[in-house]
């Protein structure tokens, strides 16, 4: 295998870039490597397209001794293993693996020559999440080795695993330091633990503990480390986001983990962060778009929080979500009417949160995605349309057994929702598709008017467009039979759809709020408001203005005449400015004041017969945001 080598935190790292191979096999329960028939070249980490839709996949690779003069042994890492995993290195089998967010390591002695074998077959449970669903494309799914497969050479004894739990107390915080410490031969040593501020002033603390471990022995060293007046991790513009950099040092190694400190809730006040309520509005994301791009585009958009949709993402996406400010609305991978073991659920949950815990971003957990799908058919619009969803809600009740069973067993101080669903479910979070699966836009007043608590915590609402093409390029959802076949009209109708439902919603208090979803998966179109390839849809505009934090919004149906215009302010400041309406031949400026958190009537604005749009724009403390409304 051909490598390069880089260093990285006081260590030579390998990375096993060289030739991998893959190939369909047949599974089996033996600890005998799977035979690989004409296997051909792979890239890993990654998904081979040229296995798409296999259940069951192996990847071989060879490798040279990585060590140099000073190293003896290497530790093997392997991580984003979906789904169940065996690994056999120079034809000694190692073991299983079955969580693809966790990572998989183990230290060994080289040999001159080395060969890796690593099997992946589908997972045969319920915790495959959105992969076991037709929500992807098949090439996105494949099992295999999808983050990082990498080799570090190091001396006898190594620090295998730093992991880092935040704590605020009364007095101020302290942060739980788990060093694992691997040892070929005996050691009787001290590690430094060392924190400083990352990206801000401020003091910094620094604290040995002992390490003591026989010959081929793993030791875990706990160690509590305080730290005085904490800076609070605060999401985008409510404050900065101040994290922390914990070092541990053993000798040459080092390893270093971030983190950083923030309370969250949820009750009568909404979501609490850090004791004061936060307006949450995001979008939820699929897999497949690189994570630094996700919370770029995110920014963007003027969202807070990103749902993770029945996955969970690659380590990058919580730092550069922690670093952005952007709130994690984490699922456990679990959707649609599937069964389970509510245990194993709670061993999937644990290891879930414990990668989590150290994250300040993540703000709270949802259990089960979709339990059941009563609007799979469209149901059309008009007064029998709404009896015939009000007959399919009532005809969707289910067992909540399991998963209340499973969300009691998640061990976190994050919110937790249990279901997060369709009317009829009795979800803790809902899903609510007016224009799009049923009724128009316009229902989502009626909808959460007709079942009180809809509004509260809103996980999906959204419509679908079209792109450049259709072809294979949209899933199964019904509902995009009945668009035509012009892209741009199909954008503004989406962009229409989200734009009314979530200024609706965020006029009546939600307190969360996610667009499903913020980028397509297929080339021809989806539900995202930016297509496959990163372009932004005409839908992307009007859901940007929708979620600007401070906006002038439309209260009345958009016909000719009078208008009432109303500011919505989602911050801890109170805003003072004018409002310049103008729609045709008509114009007019309105003054606002509103306090922070509040929904305030200022007057309002005129239609023209004749004009094509109504454009407000809101200037406050020389800043001014537009929000534009197409007329029918």
């Amino acid at each position: 295998m051909e490598g390069k080598t880089y260093f990285s935190a006081g260590h030579w790292l390998v990375t096993m870039l060289g030739q991998w191979l893959g190939a369909a096999v047949e599974p089996n329960d033996e600890q005998e490597p799977p035979t690989m028939e004409n296997p051909q070249p792979v890239a890993v980490p990654g998904r081979p397209a040229a296995l798409s839709g296999t259940d069951t996949v192996a990847y071989r690779t060879d490798f040279p001794d990585p060590c140099g003069d000073e190293e003896t042994r290497a530790t093997l890492e392997l991580a984003g293993l979906y789904g169940h995993a065996r690994i056999w290195l120079n034809g000694t089998f190692l073991g299983t693996h079955e969580s693809y967010f966790t990572p998989w390591r183990t230290t060994f002695d080289p040999e001159p020559e080395n060969e890796l074998i690593v099997e992946c077959r589908r997972p045969a449970d319920a915790f495959g999440g959105i992969y076991e669903t037709d929500l992807l494309p098949a090439e996105r799914c494949v099992p295999g080795i999808w983050w990082e497969a990498s080799v570090e050479p190091h001396g006898p004894v190594t620090i295998t695993d730093l992991s880092v739990t935040p704590e605020l107390e009364d007095d101020g915080g302290s942060i739980q330091a788990a060093i694992t410490v691997d040892a070929a031969e005996p050691i009787d040593d001290r590690v430094t633990l060392s924190i400083r501020p990352k990206g801000f002033r401020g003091g910094g603390t620094m604290e040995r503990a002992r390490v003591v471990a026989a010959a081929g022995e793993r030791v875990v060293v706990e160690r509590r480390i305080e730290v005085r007046d904490p800076r609070l991790w605060w999401p985008r513009g409510f404050g900065p986001q101040h994290r922390y950099a914990v070092h541990a040092k053993l000798g040459e190694q080092e390893q270093i983990a971030t983190t950083g400190f923030s309370t969250i809730s949820y009750g009568d006040d909404g979501l609490v962060v850090n004791g004061r309520p936060i307006p949450a509005r995001g979008f939820n994301i699929l897999p497949g778009v690189g994570p630094e791009e996700t919370v770029t585009r995110a920014v963007e958009a003027n969202a807070n929080l990103l749902r993770t949709h029945a996955h969970v993402p690659p380590p990058k996406f919580y730092d550069a979500c922690d670093e952005a400010g952007l709130l994690v609305w984490q699922d456990v991978p679990l959707t649609g009417p599937v069964e389970y073991n509510p245990e194993r659920g709670i061993e999937i949950s644990a290891a879930l949160v414990d990668r989590c815990e150290s994250r300040p971003s993540v703000a709270a957990y949802g259990v089960h995605d979709d339990p059941r799908s009563p609007f799979e058919t469209p149901l059309g619009s008009g007064r029998l349309a709404r009896m015939r969803l009000r007959w399919r809600a009532w005809r969707t009740a289910f067992d909540r057994t399991a998963v209340d069973a499973l969300a009691d067993g998640i061990e976190t101080d994050r919110p937790v929702f249990p279901v997060m669903g369709s009317p009829g479910t009795d979800p803790d979070a809902s899903h609510l598709y007016p224009g799009w699966e049923y009724g128009t836009a316009a229902d989502i007043e009626w909808l959460t008017g007709r079942y009180p608590g809809l509004g509260d915590v809103v996980t999906e609402f959204g419509a679908g467009s079209l792109t450049e093409g259709r072809e294979g390029a949209l899933g199964t959802h019904p509902a995009f039979d009945h668009l035509d076949d012009t892209p741009i009209g199909t954008q503004h109708e989406q962009g229409r759809t989200l734009k009314h439902v979530a200024e609706w919603l965020r006029l009546e208090h939600t307190d969360v709020l996610a667009a499903f979803t913020l980028q397509d998966v297929r080339p021809g179109g989806g539900m995202g408001v930016i297509d496959a390839n990163g372009i932004e849809k005409r839908s992307f505009d009007p859901i940007k203005a929708a979620y600007e934090p401070v906006q002038a919004v439309v209260t009345d149906p958009l016909t000719p005449g009078a208008v009432g215009v109303t500011v919505i302010n989602d911050t801890h400041e109170r805003v003072s400015g004018t409002i310049d309406w103008k729609s045709g031949s008509r114009s007019g400026v309105i003054n606002l004041d509103a306090e922070p958190l509040s929904r305030v009537s200022v007057g309002g604005a005129k239609v023209d017969d004749d004009a094509e749009k109504l454009v407000l724009e809101l200037s406050t403390d020389g800043q001014t945001v537009r929000n534009q409304y197409r007329l029918p």
